[in-house]
């Protein structure tokens, strides 16, 4: 059972990233443009950067962190060390977490991607505020969190406790009907981070808080909505939040990260589910949208299941329906990588991983997978990828001359398929596929 809305803690309406602001800056209330200094529950940073953090604060005279069980270390990006350089680097941060004293340290195997096993295991509550290195820390918007990406900033957070942050203003997307067709978030996704970049709104998207609401919203599951978060931060949002509760967790005693009925959004959109039909975001940004039976047919070379865009149980097993009793291509490598340790296990468990398997794909373990610039799996000189990760630019998945195009779960298992970019619905009946009616 909810909790209905606790009051606001003061008499003047504020949004959601408002009100979790003002709680962590120890505030009645806040403003957008205003600036504060938060204190996080949580500082999340991965192996790419745990060796800098060091290195800065060791030359400033710094011996340790001012509040090191708030601090999290995440091995997500080389996993599979691949050479000498990997093994030194995950030595370090191994004995880095000992000198600091860091309240966890999740190595490699030992939990996943940095932005999805936090909300599995429980360490993401809705109404906490928390700071990370990375930018697709929105992802725990999903779970009515509030993570802000400090970059290479976070240093100032582990020295300080805190750091400056200007509140944002909000953007609400009021979503309507539901999905069908063979539509996926991620499809919606590209759509709307296309729609901001070519000013189809005329509102700004830069550093503002995109708010999910409306009656569509209640046909979203947890996995759909950390599918939602991914592309439209790619296009430089400050976060993304959603209105209600996150559907599988209990906020019973969650501090109130609701916006009120007359929060003061700076601008509001409709959005309809029920006409979005199956996308590919074209190579060079998650923006370029494009309908997938415009350029179907395209051939590939590689093909990748995972990442922060689409790395939870769901996303697996929608796709591992249309792999199921299929090959893939003979010239095509697929890889799938699951987006935590616990649903590595459950695919295994369940006779889901087999699927993959049987069907020619790779399983690589729980990460970011090639999406870390390719230092695992990577996309070859010339070679054409259709992957679910969080962005494709050039260079991103290792070669910077090959081209990576951006779909759905479904959509890359269907392509793996036909080697080339193919619609899941021209490969066997929906109801058989797993993809939504």
């Amino acid at each position: 059972m909810s909790l209905p809305p606790s009051p606001s803690c003061s008499a003047v309406p504020m949004t959601a990233v408002q009100k979790m602001l003002a709680r962590a800056s120890s505030l009645a209330h806040v403003t957008p443009g205003e600036v504060v200094y938060p204190v996080p529950e949580l500082v999340i940073i991965h192996d790419g950067f745990v060796e800098t953090a060091y290195r800065e604060l060791h030359a400033l005279g710094y011996g340790s962190v001012i509040d090191p069980q708030k601090v999290v270390f995440v091995t997500d990006h080389e996993v599979a060390y691949g050479s000498q350089r990997a093994v030194e680097r995950g030595r370090n941060i191994r004995a880095i977490a000992r000198a600091w004293n860091v309240g966890a340290l999740y190595d490699a195997g030992r939990g996943g991607h940095g932005h999805i096993f936090p909300i599995e295991a429980g360490l993401i509550r809705p109404g906490m505020f928390l700071f990370c290195y990375d930018m697709h820390c929105t992802n725990f918007g999903a779970a009515g969190a509030l993570a802000m990406a400090a970059g290479t900033e976070v240093t100032s957070v582990l020295a300080t406790g805190s750091l400056w942050t200007t509140v944002p203003q909000t953007l609400r997307i009021d979503l309507q009907g539901a999905l069908s067709g063979g539509a996926h978030p991620r499809d919606v996704g590209f759509l709307l981070a296309q729609g901001f970049s070519d000013g189809r709104w005329g509102v700004q998207y830069d550093y503002r808080v995109v708010e999910f609401g409306g009656p569509g919203l209640a046909s979203l599951d947890l996995a759909a909505r950390v599918a939602l978060c991914n592309s439209i931060t790619e296009m430089g949002v400050a976060n993304v939040l959603f209105d209600g509760d996150p559907p599988g967790i209990d906020v019973n005693s969650a501090p109130d990260f609701r916006s009120d009925a007359n929060a003061p959004y700076e601008a509001r959109i409709s959005f309809d589910l029920s006409a979005v039909k199956p996308q590919v975001a074209l190579p060079g940004g998650p923006d370029r949208a494009e309908l997938l039976s415009r350029v179907a047919g395209q051939p590939i070379d590689h093909a990748t299941i995972g990442a922060c865009g689409s790395g939870m149980y769901e996303d697996f097993a929608a796709a591992a329906q249309v792999l199921k009793g299929r090959k893939i291509a003979d010239h095509v490598r697929m890889f799938v990588v699951p987006g935590t340790a616990a649903t590595a296990n459950r695919l295994a468990d369940d006779g889901l991983a087999q699927v993959f398997v049987d069907a020619g794909a790779m399983l690589l373990p729980p990460g970011c997978g090639p999406c870390a610039g390719g230092m695992m799996a990577p996309l070859g000189p010339g070679e054409v990828s259709v992957a679910t990760a969080a962005t494709n630019h050039a260079g991103r998945f290792g070669a910077h001359d090959g081209e990576i195009y951006l779909a759905s779960p479904v959509t890359v298992a269907a392509s793996a398929v036909a080697g080339c970019l193919a619609d899941p619905r021209e490969l066997e009946p929906l109801a058989a596929s797993g993809v939504s009616q």
